[in-house]
Formats: C-alpha cells, structure tokens, sequence
C-alpha cells in the first residue's frame, strides 16, 4: 500500500510539473491573458514584433529633384544638408540629427543667436559639416547621412562625391530661386521628411505675420524705407528684389533711387545723405559680436549723419543682418517682426 501510495503521489506531482510548463510556453509567445473586465489583452509592447522602417506611413515616396525624381525608402534619420542657404529650411521641422553647413565660419555662426539657438537646441545631434559653399567630405562621411539635400547649382563641383555618400536630393537652383522662393523649398523639404503639414503651417504663420505687420504700418505708407549691410569696411544696399517679403508683404516703399535696383552695391556716407530715407535698417553682420568693428560706427560721428531724417526722427534701426537680411523662414520672421515693432 505504501508503494502504490508513493506512485500516485508521484504521478499527481508529474501532471501538476507538466501543465505549469504548458502554461508558462503559452506566456512567452504572446497567448492572451485574461483582462480583470473579462476581456483580453495582448502580450507586453516589448514582445510585439517592431514596425519596419520601411513601413513608415507614406514612405517610400517619390520626390521632385533636379535631373530626375528620387525615391526615398524611408523617413531619414540623418539629413545632411550640402548647401548654407538650406539651413532655415530644416531647422522648423521635426527632426533629431542633422549635418549642416554654416552660411559663415562655425565658430561665429548665427546658430548661437537668439533667434535660431531655440530651434538648434531641439535637434538631439548637430553636426557641422561644411562653411559658406565649402563641404568638408571627410567629416560628412563620417556622419553617416542617411539623405543629402545639395542645391544644384551651389555644390555641382562636388555631386559625384556627395551622391557616393548617400542618396542626395537636389533642390533645382535654376528654377527656383532660393533668396526669393523660400516657401517653395521649404515645401520640398516637408515632402522630404514626410511633413507635408508642418510645411504649411511654417509658411501659413510667415503669411499671417505679414498681414498683421500690414495692418500696423499702414500709418506709414510711402514713407521710404532703407535696408543695408554693415560690414567692417563696408556697407552694401539691399535691392527691394531681395527683400519682397518686406515691401511687398509689409507695402514697404523703397526710395526710388533704389526702387529698381537688382545688385549689392556698396553705399558710401554721401550717397546714403543722397538717398535720404525716412527710415533706416541697419543689418549688422557682426550683431552678436559687438566687439567686432562696422564702417557705420565712424559714419555715427559726422555731421552728414547727424543731419539725415531717419536720424533726426530717431527713426534708425539696429538689426542681426545675417537673419533678417538672408534667406529662410525664421530669420525673416524675425525680420518682420524687428520691422514692424520698430516702425508701427
């Protein structure tokens, strides 16, 4: 009796053995476990077989560039940008790492400006790889874009190496003017990265911007309007062409000795007193660096200076030139926004 005791002792253990097992293998692959609402829930997140790349809502999708459309597989991870005038045209975006080429020397690069250090700051990684219209290959290389952005014109001496990198889109220089069309590359680059609506939304704030400035100004339609550049030996007229977003999204006027103007031509203290306008947008390239010389700094202390309207009138401007004055959404958002807080 004792023998036939321990043997079923033994066989209930062996059953009880083989059904936790059972049940434990169930777990690991994901069974449904019953819900305290009777229901059922999935297995943990952790266990759920990852989306694919690849399978990213709206990729792959083909996208305009010049010479030919390119397909992209997939959202890029790592967009590196060839071109300095493309800089405005990520930094709004949703995005975590970027290879960038700086319009100047790095070490004084408007990225540690107010305006644009906000925008710099939410990308997790910010790689410079390149200043003005030099690209540096080496360091481009090495971090590893997963796209290139170039400007078709802007890098042509480089486009066999650039597109040996990755593959590389190419904003058409010849039919799109960059200083002047920004909202059409900052729509191609929403189509890039799959952000099609942040895209309008970037370009709908700038157009509200405008007509709210519009409103304000009003006061002062047909009083002239001057915009410069100040360099440290040199102060170059801004043509109204470059600057339309201004005058014609403000209804800016601009002195007709200027109005038609279509080069950078350097300004001396006696044709600026020719010139005369009621008011004057001085666009400092060294604005963070107050250090830094600029021509207009002797220009202050003459009598021909003293003796212009804007002057008399208090009606002189201090602006970041490298912002407002060059291309791309945020700097000329803060544009408007210094042109219509100074003038209103």
């Amino acid at each position: 009796m004792k023998k036939n005791g321990a043997g079923i002792l033994l066989f209930i253990l062996l059953l009880m053995l083989t059904a936790c097992t059972s049940n434990n293998q169930e777990q690991k692959q994901g069974s449904p476990t019953a819900s305290p609402n009777g229901g059922k829930t999935a297995a943990p997140a952790s266990e759920q077989p990852k989306q694919s790349p690849a399978a990213q809502p709206g990729f792959p999708r083909e996208v305009e560039s010049a010479g030919g459309n390119i397909t992209i597989k997939e959202r890029p991870a790592k967009v590196a940008l060839a071109s300095w005038q493309l800089l405005e045209m990520l930094l709004p975006f949703d995005q975590s790492s970027a290879g960038i080429t700086v319009p100047f020397a790095a070490a004084n690069s408007a990225l540690s400006s107010d305006v644009l250090k906000p925008y710099a700051d939410k990308f997790k990684e910010i790689k410079v790889i390149g200043e003005n219209t030099k690209v540096n290959l080496e360091t481009l290389l090495a971090y590893g874009p997963d796209l290139i952005v170039a400007g078709s014109t802007t890098n042509k001496a480089i486009k066999e190496q650039l597109e040996q990198i990755a593959p590389t889109v190419w904003i058409d220089e010849e039919k799109i003017n960059v200083r002047n069309e920004w909202p059409k590359v900052v729509t191609l680059m929403g189509s890039i990265l799959g952000q099609e609506e942040r895209a309008k939304t970037i370009i709908d704030d700038f157009t509200a911007k405008q007509s709210e400035g519009k409103g304000k100004l009003a006061a002062r339609k047909g009083e002239t309007v001057l915009f410069v550049q100040v360099r440290e030996k040199a102060v170059y007229v801004m043509p109204p062409s470059t600057l339309a977003r201004y005058y014609e999204g403000l209804d800016l006027t601009s002195p007709p000795s200027v109005e038609k103007m279509t080069n950078f031509e350097q300004l001396t203290l006696e044709g600026l007193s020719q010139i005369d306008p009621d008011h004057i947008f001085l666009g400092y390239f060294n604005y963070t660096d107050k250090s830094l010389a600029a021509l207009t700094d002797e220009w202050e202390k003459s009598q021909v200076w003293k003796s212009l309207k804007a002057v008399k009138n208090n009606h002189v401007y201090p602006i970041n030139g490298e912002l407002a004055l060059g291309l791309g959404p945020i700097g000329q958002k803060y544009g408007l926004e210094t042109v219509i807080e100074g003038m209103k």
